[in-house]
């Protein structure tokens, strides 16, 4: 199952065609909940095998769990948990789908980037920025507390607004452009920082074509998409929730067909 604040199709539809494909008996469903903390219990109560956790959930939900992997653990934030019979553990495969996306594009090191958002998504991108060795960098927050600790915790800078500054990499990890939200048609940057930005990056993927995705795409710039991020993480759960990890072919039918390709 997925826990998410607006739950989408994409987890449901991607997993439950692996689970189809490999002859699996496991059968996946999307839910919101307004009480974390029961729906955790019945995770265990219940014996579901996994539950990904999305905005807002993904450090709330650490008071309810048994263990943290590493993965979950350095970044403070969840997004998978695994049931081994009545033992919730939690890892963190945002972090793992972002540190190959930034490999996979070729991020230059030298980068000066700056990452819009504070919460549980944007440690695990904050951290795999890190990791991967880009030091000049921007946690954009209005929240002093969740921004200056994210900023110090990486080594960034906090800043409450982006001033003159026209960073090489844009990184969206906010509400901002999310389908239903009270922001879903807005840009979030600037068209004047877009269009000095080298690398746009949006981890929303509800819709894919955000309004900032698609006004970079326009304009020429190469942009990273939270379906990037979506198709990775998820096939990372996959694998952990069944032991089984599926060819590249079958993962990108199941990204395909998730998307409603």
């Amino acid at each position: 199952m997925s826990l998410a604040g607006r739950p989408g199709n994409f987890g449901t539809r991607f997993h439950n065609f692996l689970y189809r494909e490999l002859h699996l008996n496991y059968i996946y469903k999307a839910f919101t909940t307004s009480d974390l903390k029961a729906a955790i219990g019945g995770i265990r109560a219940l014996g579901i095998r996994g539950c990904g956790v999305s905005m807002p959930f993904k450090e709330a939900c650490i008071a309810f769990l048994d263990e943290l992997d590493p993965s979950a653990a350095a970044i403070a934030a969840v997004n998978t948990i695994v049931n081994e019979n009545g033992l919730l553990r939690a890892y963190n495969t945002d972090y793992i789908a972002v540190s190959l996306l930034l490999e996979r594009h070729a991020v230059p090191l030298n980068s000066v980037f700056v990452l819009r958002g504070s919460g549980g998504m944007a440690k695990a991108v904050a951290c795999a920025f890190r990791d991967r060795g880009l030091r000049s960098g921007v946690i954009l927050a209005r929240n002093e507390t969740t921004g200056r600790s994210l900023a110090d915790a990486c080594g960034y800078e906090w800043r409450p607004v982006l001033g003159a500054l026209k960073p090489d990499v844009l990184v969206n990890v906010t509400p901002i452009g999310m389908a239903g939200g009270p922001e879903a048609n807005d840009l979030a940057f600037a068209p004047d920082v877009i269009d000095a930005a080298a690398v746009v990056f949006d981890v929303v993927a509800l819709p894919v074509q955000t309004p900032l995705i698609r006004y970079a795409a326009d304009h020429g710039k190469p942009v990273i998409t939270g379906g990037d991020v979506i198709a990775i993480q998820a096939l990372e759960q996959f694998v952990l929730y069944t032991g089984v990890r599926p060819s590249d072919d079958q993962v990108g039918r199941a990204a395909a067909f998730a998307r409603g390709g």
